[in-house]
């Protein structure tokens, strides 16, 4: 298996840890608010991983060039905060009653990507890629909708959630693109420390403003069970595979394999809460997962 491939996998392995994480581990964070939430998310890897290589880390960020923070400090921008910020607020705004408009709007993102790759990484875009991109968000689309036109109805909260969803899209996108770029300057351990740091000084700030320090007294033991479990396995672990996957493959790849979150978080809302695909959900899950090989294997 070469590397292309095996990075790939990691990518994918990453994301379908999010979309476990999404069905089954966060929603049980349903009662505090969202900004205070990311920021317990980032704070707590952060406090493990300072205890176990902070000094080294310290040592080694000191080292990097200005254009470097600036990359990593928009990973943390883009990535770590306004985009979960904003797909969670969508999915806040439509009370978890119009997730299939939110999913779709969210599924930009390889769009956002792919225009971001071409001008800051100067990656070349392929034919192949372009036929079997289309494949997977096809298979997208039809994932989320089957074979109907989305529907908008007045008075819930669509319109500030569809903006809030290409908010997302466009955050995660060029997240992915940054992190490629900051492999080029730091090992993974590196680039997982200081994008949780980063992300962390910027979500203090957010929680400032929103003057919900006081949720602390309000955390559950449940809740801080969920916390830590995040913390370790789908927050910085599935975070630091990512890294590792996107060091050998290009951010078009990445963000098609990133596409393995919608589908995991399908298959799961089946295994976990009864939910029954349909036929033409099994074939369009299909449709994404081969579509997302085979861009793998393209150099």
């Amino acid at each position: 298996m070469n590397k292309e491939i095996k990075g790939a996998l990691l990518v994918c392995f990453a994301a379908t840890m999010w979309g476990f994480d999404g069905i089954a581990l966060t929603p049980r964070l349903f009662s505090l608010p969202v900004p205070f939430v990311v920021f317990v998310l980032h704070l707590l890897p952060l406090v493990i991983m300072s205890i176990i290589f902070g000094k080294e880390e310290i040592k080694n960020i000191k080292k990097l060039g200005g254009s470097d923070l600036f990359y990593f400090f928009c990973v943390a921008l883009f990535g770590g905060s306004l985009g979960t910020l904003s797909i969670v607020k969508a999915l806040f705004l439509v009370n978890f009653k119009h997730l299939t408009v939110v999913t779709l709007l969210q599924k930009l993102q390889p769009l956002f990507a792919i225009v971001l790759a071409r001008i800051i990484l100067k990656e070349k875009l392929k034919k192949d890629y372009l036929f079997w991109g289309f494949l997977a968000l096809l298979g997208g689309y039809l994932l989320t909708f089957e074979f109907h036109f989305p529907t908008f109805e007045v008075g819930d909260n669509l319109l500030p959630a569809s903006l809030y969803s290409l908010l997302a899209a466009f955050s995660f996108g060029s997240a992915t693109v940054f992190g490629k770029r900051i492999l080029k300057a730091a090992s993974f351990r590196t680039a997982l420390y200081l994008r949780y740091l980063l992300t962390t000084c910027i979500m203090f700030v957010i929680v400032a403003l929103t003057s919900s320090f006081n949720e602390f007294n309000n955390i559950t033991p449940s809740n801080w069970l969920i916390f830590i479990i995040i913390a370790l396995t789908t927050g910085s672990g599935a975070i630091l595979l990512y890294y590792i996957g996107l060091n050998n493959i290009t951010a078009k790849v990445a963000t098609m394999c990133e596409l393995c979150f919608p589908i995991s978080s399908v298959i799961f809302d089946y295994l976990i809460n009864g939910n029954v695909l349909s036929s033409i959900q099994f074939a369009s899950a299909a449709l994404m997962v081969i579509s997302i090989i085979r861009i793998s294997r393209l150099n």
